[in-house]
Order: C-alpha cells, then sequence, then structure tokens
C-alpha cells in the first residue's frame, strides 16, 4: 500500500495541463480616445465599480425608477438565471477532480436446480428436486478517482470557470442595457411633455391670430384666405399636440415593461423639466474602458474557449482511474461482518482509445478553430465599444454647440414673431408675414427641444459606451437573485 501511495503522490506531482496557457489576445488599441483628447483606453475588466450612474442627472423620480430595473427586469432575471447554472455548471466541473464514493446492501433469495432421479417399480422414473432456496446478504463501498495526469479536468474546470465569468458580465451588461433604455425613456418622456406644453401655447397664440384674423374678415379687411391659413395653423398645431400625447402614452408602457409591471398598473405624471445633460469631464482614469461587461465577456468566452483545447488534446493519452472496492457477503444475517466473509479489491485502471481515424485530431483542430473565432468577436467587440464611444463624444460636442447655436435662433425668430403679429394687428403687413413666422417659431422652438432630447440621450449612450458612467464613486453591481 505504501508503494501504491508514493507512486500516485508521484504521479500527481509530474502531472501537467497540456494545451495552450491562456493569454490574453492583442486588440487595436489606441493611446487615447480621438474624439476627446486625455481620454485614455485600457484593458477590459467587467469587476470594476459600477453603480447607479443616471444619480449625475439629479431626478429624484428617475433615480426610483432606475432603481427597479436590476430587481424587476424579466430579461435580467433571465440572464441571473443563467449565471445561476453557470456557476454550478463550476461546481460540477471542480466535483470531477475528487474521488467518487458509493455504498450499497442487498438480500438475494436464489434457488439453482438440481434434481436426483430415482426408479419406482416399473412404472417410470420420478425426478425429486433436492435443492433448497439460498438467501445471501451483501454490504459493500467502492471509490473511484480519476487521476487527472494531463488536465483534461483541469481544463474543463479552467472553461467553466471562464464560462461562469462571461455569464456574470452578460448579466451586469443586460442590467446596464435595460437601465439605459429606461433613463432614455424617462428623458423621452418629459421631451415629450415639454413639446406638449409648448405646442398648447403656440396652440393658444395661434387661436389668438385666427380670432384677429376672423375679425378682420367680418370687417372686409382681408380675404378668407388669411382666415384659412389661420385656422390650417392652427388645427395643425392641435394635432400635433394629441400626437405627442400618444407618444408619450407609449413611452409609459416601455417604462412599466422595463421596471416590470403591466402598462395598466404604472403611470408617470407629468413635472417640470429642469434637467440638463450633464459635463463630460476633460480627463478620465485610464481604466475606463475596461468597465465594458460586454468587451470582458468576450474576452472570458476567448479564456473558455483556449480551455477547451487543452481537453482535447488530452483525449491523446491514457485516463487513468483508481478503483477500490471493500465489503462483507454471507449467506448468513448474524455471521455477516465476520472477517472470513469479508472481502476487497484495488487497483488502477487504464484506457486508451488506440485507433479511431483521425476523431481526436479533428476534435483539436475544431477546439483551435472555435477558439480562433473568440478571438475575432472579442476584437470585434473592442472595436464596436471603441467607436460607439467615439460617435458618442462627437456627439456631445457638436450637440453642446448646436443648442448653443439654436437658442440665438428661437430668440430671433420669437421676436420675429411679435414684431409680425403687431404688424398685422396694425394693418401694416398680410397674414402670410405673421404665418410665416410662427411656424418658423414653432419650428425653432421644437428643433431646441429636439437637441436637448438628444444631448440628453447622447450623453447616456456615452455613459453606457463606457460601461456604467465616468465617476469613481459607484457600487458595484450585485448579482445576487432578484427577490421573487
Amino acid at each position: 500500500m505504501k508503494r501504491i501511495g508514493v507512486t500516485l503522490a508521484a504521479l500527481l506531482l509530474a502531472s501537467c495541463a497540456v494545451g495552450p496557457n491562456y493569454k490574453r489576445p492583442g486588440a487595436s488599441m489606441p493611446a487615447e480616445f480621438k474624439e476627446a483628447a486625455g481620454w485614455k483606453i485600457s484593458e477590459p475588466r467587467d469587476d470594476a465599480p459600477r453603480g447607479p450612474w443616471w444619480t449625475i442627472f439629479g431626478d429624484p423620480l428617475l433615480n426610483d425608477l432606475a432603481a427597479q430595473v436590476q430587481a424587476s427586469n424579466q430579461n435580467i432575471r433571465a440572464f441571473e438565471a443563467a449565471y445561476r447554472q453557470a456557476t454550478a455548471a463550476v461546481q460540477q466541473s471542480r466535483s470531477a477532480l475528487f474521488p467518487t464514493l458509493n455504498a450499497s446492501g442487498s438480500v438475494t433469495r436464489s434457488e439453482r436446480g438440481t434434481g436426483a432421479a430415482s426408479t419406482v417399480a416399473s412404472k417410470g422414473t420420478v425426478v425429486t428436486n433436492t435443492a433448497r432456496p439460498v438467501t445471501s446478504y451483501s454490504v459493500s463501498g467502492g471509490a473511484s478517482w480519476d487521476i487527472d495526469l494531463w488536465g483534461r479536468i483541469r481544463r474543463q474546470l479552467e472553461g467553466s470557470n471562464a464560462s461562469a465569468q462571461a455569464s456574470a458580465a452578460d448579466l451586469a451588461n443586460a442590467t446596464l442595457s435595460a437601465q439605459a433604455q429606461l433613463v432614455t425613456a424617462y428623458f423621452e418622456i418629459r421631451v415629450q411633455d415639454e413639446l406638449r406644453r409648448l405646442l398648447d401655447q403656440t396652440a393658444e397664440g395661434f387661436a389668438e391670430s385666427y380670432k384677429i384674423a376672423q375679425n378682420k374678415y367680418n370687417q372686409g379687411v382681408v380675404s378668407k384666405a388669411d382666415l384659412a391659413q389661420a385656422e390650417t395653423q392652427l388645427r395643425n398645431t392641435q394635432a400635433q399636440a394629441v400626437s405627442a400625447r400618444s407618444q408619450r402614452d407609449q413611452l409609459e408602457h416601455a417604462i412599466a415593461v422595463l421596471i416590470g409591471k403591466a402598462p395598466a398598473d404604472f403611470s408617470l405624471e407629468t413635472v417640470d423639466f429642469n434637467v440638463l445633460a450633464p459635463d463630460i469631464p476633460v480627463g478620465v482614469p485610464s481604466t475606463l474602458l475596461e468597465r465594458r461587461p460586454d468587451v470582458a465577456a468576450a474576452e472570458r468566452r476567448v479564456k473558455s474557449a483556449n480551455a477547451q483545447i487543452g481537453v482535447a488534446i488530452a483525449a491523446y493519452f491514457p485516463d487513468l482511474t483508481l478503483t477500490g472496492n471493500f465489503g462483507y457477503s454471507s449467506s448468513s444475517l448474524d455471521g455477516l461482518f465476520n472477517a472470513s466473509n469479508r472481502f476487497w479489491s484495488f487497483g488502477p485502471q487504464a484506457a486508451m482509445n488506440l485507433l479511431d481515424f483521425g476523431a481526436k485530431g479533428a476534435q483539436v483542430t475544431r477546439a483551435r478553430a472555435a477558439y480562433d473565432q473568440e478571438v475575432a468577436s472579442y476584437r470585434q467587440t473592442v472595436l464596436i465599444a471603441l467607436q460607439q464611444v467615439e460617435d458618442q463624444l462627437t456627439a456631445v460636442s457638436a450637440l453642446a454647440e448646436q443648442a448653443a447655436i439654436q437658442s440665438q435662433a428661437v430668440d430671433a425668430a420669437r421676436d420675429a414673431q411679435r414684431i409680425a403679429r403687431n404688424q398685422y394687428r396694425a394693418g401694416t403687413t398680410d397674414f402670410t408675414a405673421v404665418a410665416t413666422t410662427q411656424a418658423s417659431a414653432l419650428s425653432s422652438e421644437q428643433s431646441a427641444l429636439t437637441i436637448r432630447r438628444n444631448q440628453l440621450t447622447a450623453a447616456v449612450s456615452l455613459i453606457q459606451a463606457l460601461g456604467g458612467g465616468w465617476t469613481g464613486q459607484m457600487t458595484d453591481i450585485k448579482t445576487e437573485r432578484p427577490p421573487a
């Protein structure tokens, strides 16, 4: 037994894991972002702190809604369940490193037919069965241990761990995506509220212009064309207000689903909307892009695929298993555990496929191709991430300039509308001038609202592209099971 123990220890110490050891593949990573000097880039890391990034907008109602997403969104729950499956798979793979133990007991009643012939007078032969039923008792225990000489089980565990980490990153990415969708929908609703307020106010002004035109028409000062033009403007504006209300309702329904509620059970009151796009910092930590969970998930899948190469290569080598059994067997229950009824066995078993006509080679080739596929996917994910950040940096910068210019356009359009209306009231111009300036003012106001919405949306998209914000005071995204 001592020799067997020494031999086993030597085998374990000499064992190695075949296949390539993992190294993160290289990706196209520039020194800094093109659209924002001072913004650095680094390697992906999904365990960097992320948290309530939406609080930078300073809206208490938004904070409450966004916090409900992680606990109640059904898509997130699905990803969380997938993560629990992945962690269970890790435990399953780890268990293969240890021996398996089993125990059994049996009671068997059996009979084997053995007869003896005897002759009775001259009438023939009568067969008499002299066997008796026999009861057998048996108790035994056994153990089996797959000695991982070539690292097949360790590579499987390595792959399972990487897959679980990828699943955790998928969960973080789904959470971030759902939160970004809610914040964007919330801002869309607030913009629709502002648009309805603008359209209602504009409709009141158009109604006043319509009344002026109607009075002038009744006095015979202007033609009916002026009256029809004024009414057309009024009705078009009222119709736009109805459309804005419909769009708001649909956005409200979307928010309800994002927080796990039926649309009928959720409503969002109209409030004054004073939220502005946050200032973008000039410089950010070099670990910023490490926060993107989709990049991290892609990199973890590369690691998992790399481990599968080792699993495939290990199939070339013999599989060594240690097995042992110990127990008692007797036809009498009283004497079952006597030393004379004891039995045991112990020994190694080796198995190896000597001829498979290229099956193992095909498995290795397949595993290497799967690894190459994941590497390409990872690099593409990195490139898309960089593109998204650059796009949103450009959008944020351009929209800031656009907002300043549009504000001047709104002021000019309001002045032109006021002057034209006064001139029309005084009879020094026709209604065409009034209609033109009114339409221009409304269009300028709507453009200003659109730019404001785009600024908020671009800020949310930039935060999402960066993996959840650019501030350092954040808490981790949790991966516990949400409440039922």
